[in-house]
């Protein structure tokens, strides 16, 4: 099964346990479930998630918070780049505001089926949930202030393509400011070749090196990567195991070298680079 697919079934399958009462077992409520994952958990605080309905919470799988770090504007447009349950997508709406606009885009019909549910329970009008791949954004050039996303480039397969779509939609001097996870130094090949992993962002993660140089690549200027959690051996036990990975042998290897980050970078005003032109 091609890597797409897989993420497809197992977000799928997150957003069905959610829609039956339960957590993505990955979320930021993991724990009421008896599910503790060190990248996903204790994101958002009581403030952020008070307003929202329930299952948008429950179906989170990010490895950040966002909608927290980014500078949102009333009146701005944002995308939020796989929103999953939508729960960046109804904060960062809030955030721009009545005269704003809020784009999620996710490739899986549970997802945007349950998000479109969210969306109608908060009461949140200024919020459009798209169907597509984060390869090929189904929006003009120039249209989005600000990207945001959460742990979901690590998912793509070509991380170069999502980036150079990222910079073709943003408005000249658009900000980039998403959380993804990203590694310093080598990563053990048995954990970048086990496609469960991907699923959840450990293997697919860029090096933080890497991260820099494919955004300056796809045209971005002013990068920035913050980190704002760096996972030691017992938080790698704990998303390695039941992984069908040798976690004594392996766990001493990713220690501190998987970390959440926060990445900033900026559209240049004017540039010749394709879909930087008005």
């Amino acid at each position: 099964m091609e890597l797409k697919e897989v993420v497809k079934e197992k977000y799928g399958q997150a957003a069905l346990r959610v829609n039956a009462g339960g957590s993505s077992c990955c979320g930021a409520s993991a724990a009421l479930d008896g599910c503790c994952d060190p990248i996903t958990s204790n994101l958002y605080d009581a403030a952020q998630t008070g307003a929202l309905p329930q299952e948008a919470v429950l179906a989170s799988l990010g490895c950040g918070n966002p909608t927290a770090l980014a500078q949102l504007n009333p009146g701005e447009t944002v995308l939020d780049l796989g929103s999953g349950g939508g729960i960046d997508v109804l904060l960062s709406a809030r955030r721009v505001g009545a005269t704003g606009k809020a784009y999620g885009l996710d490739m899986t019909d549970e997802m945007l089926g349950l998000a479109r549910e969210n969306q109608r329970k908060a009461g949140v009008e200024n919020v459009e949930f798209l169907k597509g791949e984060i390869e090929h954004i189904p929006l003009p050039d120039n249209t989005v202030d600000v990207i945001i996303s959460n742990c979901v480039i690590n998912l793509s397969g070509d991380k170069q393509r999502v980036l150079s779509e990222a910079f073709r939609v943003l408005k000249p001097g658009g900000r980039f400011a998403v959380c993804d996870v990203v590694t310093r130094g080598e990563v053990p090949s048995e954990v970048r070749k086990n496609m469960l992993l991907w699923v959840g962002c450990i293997a697919g993660a860029l090096g933080d090196f890497e991260y820099v140089a494919k955004l300056a690549k796809a045209g971005f200027e002013g990068i920035d990567i913050e980190p704002t959690r760096v996972y030691n051996i017992e938080d790698a036990r704990t998303f390695l195991s039941g992984q069908g990975v040798d976690v004594d042998a392996i766990a001493p290897e990713v220690e501190g070298k998987f970390m959440s980050a926060f990445i900033r970078a900026t559209k240049p005003t004017s540039c010749c680079a394709p879909g930087c032109c008005a």
